[in-house]
Protein backbone atom coordinates (compact mmCIF):
# COMPACT_ATOMS: atom_id res chain seq x y z
CA UNK A 1 0.00 0.00 0.00
CA UNK A 2 2.79 2.43 0.58
CA UNK A 3 4.15 1.69 -2.98
CA UNK A 4 1.26 2.59 -4.29
CA UNK A 5 0.74 5.90 -2.75
CA UNK A 6 4.10 6.29 -3.39
CA UNK A 7 3.48 6.13 -7.15
CA UNK A 8 0.12 7.68 -7.33
CA UNK A 9 2.11 10.79 -5.35
CA UNK A 10 4.93 10.59 -8.36
CA UNK A 11 2.12 10.91 -10.94
CA UNK A 12 0.73 13.69 -9.27
CA UNK A 13 3.16 15.59 -9.48
CA UNK A 14 5.13 16.10 -13.27
CA UNK A 15 7.42 18.27 -12.40
CA UNK A 16 9.43 15.46 -9.98
CA UNK A 17 9.85 13.27 -13.52
CA UNK A 18 9.72 16.21 -15.85
CA UNK A 19 11.31 15.46 -18.89
CA UNK A 20 15.33 15.38 -17.47
CA UNK A 21 16.86 11.66 -17.67
CA UNK A 22 16.61 10.18 -14.50
CA UNK A 23 19.59 8.18 -15.16
CA UNK A 24 23.09 9.67 -16.00
CA UNK A 25 26.50 8.88 -16.27
CA UNK A 26 27.24 9.97 -12.42
CA UNK A 27 23.50 10.33 -11.03
CA UNK A 28 20.58 8.73 -10.67
CA UNK A 29 17.30 11.29 -9.77
CA UNK A 30 16.60 14.71 -10.24
CA UNK A 31 19.67 16.50 -10.14
CA UNK A 32 17.92 19.11 -7.25
CA UNK A 33 16.80 16.51 -5.22
CA UNK A 34 17.19 17.47 -1.07
CA UNK A 35 19.15 14.20 -0.07
CA UNK A 36 21.66 12.49 -1.93
CA UNK A 37 23.61 9.15 -1.42
CA UNK A 38 27.02 8.75 -2.66
CA UNK A 39 27.00 4.84 -4.07
CA UNK A 40 30.37 3.28 -5.60
CA UNK A 41 29.48 0.37 -8.29
CA UNK A 42 31.10 -1.52 -10.89
CA UNK A 43 30.28 -1.27 -14.32
CA UNK A 44 28.84 -4.42 -14.95
CA UNK A 45 25.07 -3.54 -14.86
CA UNK A 46 23.76 0.44 -14.41
CA UNK A 47 26.99 1.39 -16.65
CA UNK A 48 27.40 -2.17 -18.33
CA UNK A 49 29.13 -2.14 -21.81
CA UNK A 50 25.99 -4.20 -23.15
CA UNK A 51 23.61 -2.44 -24.15
CA UNK A 52 20.76 -4.55 -23.07
CA UNK A 53 22.37 -4.96 -19.56
CA UNK A 54 22.71 -1.26 -18.86
CA UNK A 55 19.16 -0.38 -20.30
CA UNK A 56 17.71 -3.16 -17.97
CA UNK A 57 19.33 -1.50 -14.78
CA UNK A 58 18.63 2.04 -16.06
CA UNK A 59 14.60 0.96 -15.61
CA UNK A 60 15.29 -0.79 -12.42
CA UNK A 61 16.92 2.55 -10.76
CA UNK A 62 14.59 4.84 -12.41
CA UNK A 63 12.00 2.48 -10.59
CA UNK A 64 13.65 2.95 -7.30
CA UNK A 65 14.48 6.71 -7.62
CA UNK A 66 10.74 7.45 -9.00
CA UNK A 67 9.73 6.16 -5.25
CA UNK A 68 12.00 8.22 -3.44
CA UNK A 69 11.55 11.62 -5.16
CA UNK A 70 13.99 13.58 -2.54
CA UNK A 71 17.01 11.32 -3.03
CA UNK A 72 19.64 11.38 -5.72
CA UNK A 73 22.13 8.88 -5.93
CA UNK A 74 25.80 10.24 -7.24
CA UNK A 75 27.31 7.43 -8.59
CA UNK A 76 31.19 6.98 -8.74
CA UNK A 77 32.54 3.82 -11.04
CA UNK A 78 35.14 1.10 -9.96
CA UNK A 79 37.48 0.42 -12.46
CA UNK A 80 38.61 -3.58 -12.91
CA UNK A 81 41.36 -3.67 -10.76
CA UNK A 82 39.53 -4.98 -7.72
CA UNK A 83 42.41 -5.41 -5.57
CA UNK A 84 43.40 -1.54 -5.83
CA UNK A 85 40.31 -0.44 -5.97
CA UNK A 86 39.34 -1.97 -2.87
CA UNK A 87 42.40 -0.79 -1.10
CA UNK A 88 41.61 2.77 -2.35
CA UNK A 89 37.86 2.59 -0.98
CA UNK A 90 39.08 1.17 2.75
CA UNK A 91 41.51 4.19 2.60
CA UNK A 92 39.17 6.63 2.04
CA UNK A 93 36.32 5.60 4.44
CA UNK A 94 38.71 5.56 7.15
CA UNK A 95 40.13 9.03 6.18
CA UNK A 96 36.18 10.00 5.86
CA UNK A 97 36.09 10.56 1.90
CA UNK A 98 34.32 7.92 1.58
CA UNK A 99 31.19 6.99 -0.33
CA UNK A 100 28.01 6.54 1.59
CA UNK A 101 27.46 3.10 -0.12
CA UNK A 102 29.83 0.66 -2.29
CA UNK A 103 30.19 -2.59 -3.50
CA UNK A 104 33.01 -4.34 -2.01
CA UNK A 105 34.01 -7.52 -3.41
CA UNK A 106 33.64 -10.81 -1.70
CA UNK A 107 37.20 -11.16 -1.58
CA UNK A 108 37.75 -8.51 0.47
CA UNK A 109 34.48 -8.09 2.71
CA UNK A 110 36.72 -9.39 5.73
CA UNK A 111 39.45 -6.68 5.34
CA UNK A 112 36.07 -4.01 5.52
CA UNK A 113 34.64 -6.10 8.85
CA UNK A 114 37.77 -6.50 10.69
CA UNK A 115 38.47 -2.51 10.16
CA UNK A 116 35.44 -1.51 11.64
CA UNK A 117 33.78 0.65 8.77
CA UNK A 118 30.66 -1.50 7.69
CA UNK A 119 27.57 0.31 9.29
CA UNK A 120 24.45 -2.08 10.16
CA UNK A 121 21.70 -2.60 7.35
CA UNK A 122 19.30 -4.54 10.06
CA UNK A 123 15.93 -2.29 9.32
CA UNK A 124 16.38 -4.16 6.10
CA UNK A 125 16.65 -7.25 6.47
CA UNK A 126 14.83 -9.22 8.25
CA UNK A 127 16.33 -12.56 10.26
CA UNK A 128 14.41 -15.11 8.39
CA UNK A 129 15.94 -13.25 5.17
CA UNK A 130 19.05 -13.19 6.84
CA UNK A 131 18.57 -17.28 7.97
CA UNK A 132 17.71 -18.46 4.48
CA UNK A 133 21.28 -17.28 2.95
CA UNK A 134 23.81 -19.79 2.29
CA UNK A 135 26.04 -20.78 5.60
CA UNK A 136 29.12 -18.76 4.11
CA UNK A 137 27.29 -16.05 3.04
CA UNK A 138 25.65 -15.62 6.42
CA UNK A 139 28.58 -15.71 8.07
CA UNK A 140 30.33 -13.51 5.97
CA UNK A 141 27.75 -10.68 6.05
CA UNK A 142 26.74 -10.51 10.10
CA UNK A 143 29.14 -9.85 13.39
CA UNK A 144 28.81 -11.66 16.53
CA UNK A 145 25.50 -9.95 17.56
CA UNK A 146 23.59 -10.63 14.27
CA UNK A 147 23.71 -7.18 12.80
CA UNK A 148 24.10 -7.25 9.03
CA UNK A 149 27.03 -5.21 8.00
CA UNK A 150 26.55 -6.07 4.26
CA UNK A 151 24.40 -8.13 1.60
CA UNK A 152 26.30 -10.84 -0.49
CA UNK A 153 23.94 -10.14 -3.24
CA UNK A 154 24.96 -13.04 -5.78
CA UNK A 155 27.99 -15.35 -6.01
CA UNK A 156 29.69 -17.59 -8.55
CA UNK A 157 31.15 -20.35 -9.59
CA UNK A 158 34.04 -21.62 -11.89
CA UNK A 159 32.99 -23.91 -14.30
CA UNK A 160 34.92 -25.18 -18.18
CA UNK A 161 33.40 -23.97 -20.92
CA UNK A 162 34.00 -26.30 -24.12
CA UNK A 163 33.42 -26.54 -27.69
CA UNK A 164 31.82 -29.48 -28.18
CA UNK A 165 32.35 -29.75 -32.00
CA UNK A 166 35.58 -30.21 -31.22
CA UNK A 167 35.78 -31.25 -27.69
CA UNK A 168 32.49 -33.32 -27.47
CA UNK A 169 33.89 -35.01 -24.07
CA UNK A 170 34.34 -33.51 -20.83
CA UNK A 171 37.46 -33.66 -19.67
CA UNK A 172 37.23 -35.18 -15.56
CA UNK A 173 41.37 -34.10 -14.67
CA UNK A 174 44.22 -32.07 -15.83
CA UNK A 175 45.47 -34.89 -17.59
CA UNK A 176 42.40 -35.24 -20.12
CA UNK A 177 42.50 -31.24 -20.33
CA UNK A 178 45.84 -30.90 -21.87
CA UNK A 179 45.00 -34.13 -24.40
CA UNK A 180 41.95 -32.24 -25.29
CA UNK A 181 43.85 -29.10 -25.64
CA UNK A 182 46.36 -30.65 -27.69
CA UNK A 183 44.08 -32.18 -29.91
CA UNK A 184 42.51 -28.83 -30.65
CA UNK A 185 45.18 -26.99 -31.13
CA UNK A 186 45.87 -29.81 -34.25
CA UNK A 187 42.46 -28.18 -35.46
CA UNK A 188 44.08 -24.73 -35.46
CA UNK A 189 42.04 -23.72 -32.25
CA UNK A 190 43.55 -22.15 -29.38
CA UNK A 191 43.23 -25.02 -26.68
CA UNK A 192 42.38 -23.76 -23.63
CA UNK A 193 42.13 -20.16 -22.54
CA UNK A 194 42.33 -19.12 -18.50
CA UNK A 195 42.86 -15.75 -16.69
CA UNK A 196 47.27 -15.46 -16.22
CA UNK A 197 47.72 -12.34 -16.13
CA UNK A 198 48.05 -9.76 -12.56
CA UNK A 199 44.40 -9.21 -11.21
CA UNK A 200 42.23 -10.93 -8.90
CA UNK A 201 40.74 -13.44 -11.08
CA UNK A 202 43.76 -15.24 -12.19
CA UNK A 203 44.78 -16.09 -8.53
CA UNK A 204 40.90 -16.97 -7.93
CA UNK A 205 40.52 -18.90 -10.76
CA UNK A 206 43.69 -21.08 -10.78
CA UNK A 207 43.01 -21.62 -6.30
CA UNK A 208 40.53 -23.91 -7.36
CA UNK A 209 43.06 -26.56 -8.82
CA UNK A 210 45.00 -25.79 -5.13
CA UNK A 211 41.70 -26.51 -3.06
CA UNK A 212 40.61 -29.67 -5.36
CA UNK A 213 43.89 -31.41 -3.54
CA UNK A 214 42.38 -30.08 0.32
CA UNK A 215 45.44 -27.36 -0.04
CA UNK A 216 44.59 -24.48 2.95
CA UNK A 217 46.16 -20.93 2.19
CA UNK A 218 45.96 -19.62 5.90
CA UNK A 219 45.67 -21.90 9.35
CA UNK A 220 43.12 -20.73 11.99
CA UNK A 221 44.31 -17.50 13.23
CA UNK A 222 44.53 -16.35 9.40
CA UNK A 223 48.54 -17.28 9.02
CA UNK A 224 49.29 -17.98 6.17
CA UNK A 225 50.32 -21.60 5.67
CA UNK A 226 50.00 -22.25 1.54
CA UNK A 227 53.74 -23.10 1.45
CA UNK A 228 54.45 -25.24 4.94
CA UNK A 229 53.78 -29.23 4.98
CA UNK A 230 51.71 -30.78 2.57
CA UNK A 231 50.15 -27.42 1.40
CA UNK A 232 53.30 -26.60 -0.61
CA UNK A 233 53.29 -29.72 -2.86
CA UNK A 234 49.78 -29.46 -3.49
CA UNK A 235 50.48 -25.65 -4.27
CA UNK A 236 53.42 -26.45 -6.71
CA UNK A 237 51.20 -29.68 -8.32
CA UNK A 238 48.48 -27.09 -9.22
CA UNK A 239 51.40 -24.28 -10.26
CA UNK A 240 52.53 -26.80 -12.75
CA UNK A 241 49.46 -28.00 -14.57
CA UNK A 242 49.40 -24.25 -15.73
CA UNK A 243 52.97 -24.69 -16.99
CA UNK A 244 52.70 -27.61 -18.44
CA UNK A 245 49.57 -25.99 -20.17
CA UNK A 246 51.48 -23.41 -21.62
CA UNK A 247 54.55 -25.10 -22.38
CA UNK A 248 52.75 -28.29 -24.62
CA UNK A 249 51.01 -25.17 -26.38
CA UNK A 250 47.90 -26.24 -25.24
CA UNK A 251 47.17 -23.44 -23.70
CA UNK A 252 48.43 -20.09 -25.77
CA UNK A 253 51.11 -18.01 -24.43
CA UNK A 254 48.83 -15.04 -24.79
CA UNK A 255 47.05 -16.39 -21.57
CA UNK A 256 49.75 -14.76 -19.24
CA UNK A 257 47.58 -11.07 -20.86
CA UNK A 258 44.40 -11.80 -20.06
CA UNK A 259 42.85 -9.80 -17.24
CA UNK A 260 39.03 -10.36 -17.99
CA UNK A 261 36.56 -12.82 -18.97
CA UNK A 262 35.09 -10.76 -21.76
CA UNK A 263 38.18 -11.61 -23.85
CA UNK A 264 36.97 -15.75 -23.81
CA UNK A 265 33.70 -14.53 -24.80
CA UNK A 266 35.05 -12.81 -27.73
CA UNK A 267 37.33 -16.01 -28.54
CA UNK A 268 33.70 -18.12 -28.14
CA UNK A 269 32.09 -15.79 -30.87
CA UNK A 270 35.31 -15.36 -32.91
CA UNK A 271 35.53 -19.48 -33.02
CA UNK A 272 38.94 -19.57 -31.76
CA UNK A 273 38.56 -21.23 -28.73
CA UNK A 274 38.21 -25.11 -27.87
CA UNK A 275 37.70 -24.06 -23.86
CA UNK A 276 38.16 -21.52 -21.20
CA UNK A 277 38.01 -21.63 -18.07
CA UNK A 278 35.39 -19.15 -17.17
CA UNK A 279 32.09 -17.86 -14.62
CA UNK A 280 28.86 -19.27 -14.41
CA UNK A 281 27.56 -16.09 -15.59
CA UNK A 282 29.20 -16.02 -18.97
CA UNK A 283 26.61 -18.75 -20.08
CA UNK A 284 23.78 -16.27 -20.21
CA UNK A 285 26.38 -13.74 -21.69
CA UNK A 286 26.66 -16.42 -24.99
CA UNK A 287 23.28 -17.33 -25.18
CA UNK A 288 22.41 -13.84 -25.38
CA UNK A 289 25.41 -13.20 -28.13
CA UNK A 290 26.17 -16.07 -30.07
CA UNK A 291 23.93 -17.59 -33.27
CA UNK A 292 21.49 -20.24 -32.12
CA UNK A 293 23.53 -22.83 -34.11
CA UNK A 294 26.63 -21.60 -32.52
CA UNK A 295 25.28 -21.64 -29.11
CA UNK A 296 24.33 -25.20 -29.07
CA UNK A 297 27.92 -26.38 -29.68
CA UNK A 298 28.56 -24.81 -26.06
CA UNK A 299 28.67 -26.88 -23.05
CA UNK A 300 29.51 -26.47 -19.00
CA UNK A 301 30.64 -29.06 -16.58
CA UNK A 302 32.79 -28.77 -13.28
CA UNK A 303 36.11 -27.64 -13.20
CA UNK A 304 38.92 -31.21 -13.61
CA UNK A 305 41.24 -32.44 -10.96
CA UNK A 306 44.03 -33.82 -10.19
CA UNK A 307 42.09 -36.93 -10.50
CA UNK A 308 37.80 -37.35 -11.27
CA UNK A 309 37.46 -37.78 -7.57
CA UNK A 310 39.44 -34.29 -6.93
CA UNK A 311 37.31 -31.26 -7.25
CA UNK A 312 37.09 -27.75 -6.04
CA UNK A 313 35.31 -24.79 -7.22
CA UNK A 314 35.85 -21.11 -6.28
CA UNK A 315 32.81 -19.03 -4.63
CA UNK A 316 32.80 -15.40 -5.17
CA UNK A 317 30.47 -12.55 -6.02
CA UNK A 318 29.55 -9.31 -4.82
CA UNK A 319 28.14 -7.53 -1.60
CA UNK A 320 26.89 -4.10 -0.98
CA UNK A 321 27.53 -2.18 2.32
CA UNK A 322 26.76 0.96 3.49
CA UNK A 323 29.66 2.93 4.98
CA UNK A 324 27.70 5.96 5.80
CA UNK A 325 26.96 6.24 9.43
CA UNK A 326 23.81 7.98 8.75
CA UNK A 327 21.14 5.28 9.40
CA UNK A 328 18.95 6.80 6.64
CA UNK A 329 22.00 6.91 4.04
CA UNK A 330 22.28 3.02 5.63
CA UNK A 331 18.83 2.22 4.89
CA UNK A 332 18.57 3.70 1.59
CA UNK A 333 22.15 1.18 0.44
CA UNK A 334 20.55 -1.93 2.08
CA UNK A 335 17.17 -0.67 0.25
CA UNK A 336 19.31 -0.72 -3.21
CA UNK A 337 20.24 -4.14 -3.14
CA UNK A 338 17.36 -5.48 -1.93
CA UNK A 339 15.05 -3.97 -4.87
CA UNK A 340 17.43 -3.66 -7.17
CA UNK A 341 20.16 -6.21 -7.38
CA UNK A 342 19.02 -9.47 -4.94
CA UNK A 343 16.17 -10.67 -7.25
CA UNK A 344 15.54 -8.51 -9.88
CA UNK A 345 19.55 -8.15 -10.85
CA UNK A 346 20.32 -11.84 -10.06
CA UNK A 347 17.94 -12.97 -12.65
CA UNK A 348 18.50 -10.90 -15.67
CA UNK A 349 22.23 -11.63 -15.50
CA UNK A 350 21.74 -15.03 -14.54
CA UNK A 351 23.84 -14.67 -11.64
CA UNK A 352 23.52 -17.31 -8.95
CA UNK A 353 21.43 -15.77 -5.82
CA UNK A 354 23.15 -16.31 -2.22
CA UNK A 355 19.01 -17.35 -0.65
CA UNK A 356 17.21 -20.32 -1.83
CA UNK A 357 14.02 -18.26 -1.66
CA UNK A 358 15.05 -16.32 -4.67
CA UNK A 359 15.67 -19.67 -6.55
CA UNK A 360 12.27 -20.82 -5.86
CA UNK A 361 10.72 -17.14 -6.43
CA UNK A 362 12.13 -16.63 -10.42
CA UNK A 363 11.86 -19.54 -13.20
CA UNK A 364 14.85 -17.78 -14.71
CA UNK A 365 16.71 -20.96 -12.57
CA UNK A 366 15.07 -23.61 -13.89
CA UNK A 367 17.41 -24.26 -16.77
CA UNK A 368 19.48 -27.56 -17.06
CA UNK A 369 22.81 -25.52 -16.42
CA UNK A 370 21.96 -24.30 -12.93
CA UNK A 371 21.50 -27.97 -12.08
CA UNK A 372 24.74 -28.13 -13.27
CA UNK A 373 26.13 -25.26 -10.88
CA UNK A 374 24.33 -26.39 -8.14
CA UNK A 375 26.10 -29.41 -8.17
CA UNK A 376 29.01 -27.89 -9.01
CA UNK A 377 28.31 -25.19 -6.20
CA UNK A 378 28.78 -28.55 -3.67
CA UNK A 379 32.45 -28.49 -4.27
CA UNK A 380 32.63 -24.72 -3.56
CA UNK A 381 35.56 -23.21 -1.79
CA UNK A 382 34.78 -19.34 -0.11
CA UNK A 383 38.14 -17.29 -0.33
CA UNK A 384 39.48 -17.04 3.26
CA UNK A 385 37.93 -14.31 5.54
CA UNK A 386 41.66 -13.76 6.52
CA UNK A 387 42.94 -10.15 6.35
CA UNK A 388 46.07 -11.07 4.60
CA UNK A 389 44.45 -12.84 1.74
CA UNK A 390 44.33 -9.49 -0.33
CA UNK A 391 48.28 -10.17 -0.14
CA UNK A 392 48.54 -14.04 -0.82
CA UNK A 393 46.15 -13.16 -4.23
CA UNK A 394 48.81 -10.56 -5.12
CA UNK A 395 51.76 -12.84 -5.04
CA UNK A 396 49.72 -15.44 -6.58
CA UNK A 397 49.10 -13.66 -9.13
CA UNK A 398 52.83 -12.46 -9.56
CA UNK A 399 53.67 -16.52 -9.05
CA UNK A 400 51.74 -16.69 -12.20
CA UNK A 401 52.99 -14.90 -14.32
CA UNK A 402 56.80 -15.52 -13.52
CA UNK A 403 56.38 -19.12 -13.83
CA UNK A 404 54.34 -18.73 -17.20
CA UNK A 405 56.17 -16.38 -18.72
CA UNK A 406 59.59 -18.65 -17.73
CA UNK A 407 60.81 -15.87 -15.64
CA UNK A 408 61.10 -18.33 -12.71
CA UNK A 409 60.71 -22.15 -12.20
CA UNK A 410 57.75 -22.73 -9.39
CA UNK A 411 59.53 -23.74 -6.75
CA UNK A 412 61.97 -19.92 -6.42
CA UNK A 413 58.18 -18.62 -7.21
CA UNK A 414 56.35 -19.81 -4.56
CA UNK A 415 59.59 -18.92 -2.10
CA UNK A 416 59.53 -15.74 -3.30
CA UNK A 417 55.31 -15.47 -3.12
CA UNK A 418 55.96 -17.08 0.82
CA UNK A 419 58.42 -14.31 2.31
CA UNK A 420 56.35 -11.23 0.49
CA UNK A 421 53.22 -12.92 2.01
CA UNK A 422 54.99 -13.77 5.47
CA UNK A 423 56.54 -9.91 6.06
CA UNK A 424 52.83 -8.77 4.37
CA UNK A 425 51.79 -10.81 7.80
CA UNK A 426 54.31 -9.41 10.25
CA UNK A 427 53.12 -5.80 9.59
CA UNK A 428 49.76 -6.34 10.52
Amino acid sequence: MKLNLLAIAIAASPTILGAQDLVTRNRVGLPDAPNTLTFRLTAYDLYSTDQDTKAAFEELFSEFIEARPDWKIETQLQTGNIGQEQARLLQQVRAGRGPDCAMIDSSQLAVFKNAGVLQPMNAVFSEEEVADLFPYVRDAITDESGNVLAWWWFTDLRVLYRDTSVVPDAPQTWDEVQVAAEAAVEEGKEGILFNGGRWEGTAFDWLANYWAQGGTLVDENGAPVFAEGENRQKFLDAVAYYQRLVEAGAAPQRVTSITDYDSFNAAAAAGTAAMFVGGNWQYGQLRNTLPDEDFADWAVSELPGPTADQRATGTGGWSIAALSEDPEKAELCGEIVKEIYAGPGNTYQGLLPTSEAIYERYDAYDGPEFELFAEALQNGVARPGAEIYPEISNQIQILIGDVLSGSASPEEALAAAASAVQAAYERQ
